[in-house]
């Protein structure tokens, strides 16, 4: 049995579809893990931002994804952080 160009598709978007509610999913919960983390070092004398954490988060995904994932990394850094 073979499938149609359109069916290959079709199931091709549904996985995307899935895989973005999960990215979606993931995000928010490392949106809220990073708050834990200002918080407690907010609390405890310490700054909101950490900068050299921030440089190695930036590294790791320019490392995994090349340029793109920098501004990925970017993205994800602001979504987190919420305002300065």
């Amino acid at each position: 049995m073979t499938t149609t160009p359109e069916a290959t598709i079709a199931d091709a978007r549904e996985r995307i579809d899935a895989l973005d509610d999960r990215i979606i999913g993931l995000i928010q919960e490392r949106m809220a893990v990073s708050s834990v983390v200002q918080q407690t070092r907010i609390a405890s004398g310490g700054r909101r931002v950490h900068l050299a954490r921030e440089m190695e988060i930036l590294g790791r995904y320019r490392e995994a994804l090349g340029k793109p994932g920098t501004s990925l990394a970017m993205t994800l850094l602001e979504l987190s952080r919420g305002r300065i």
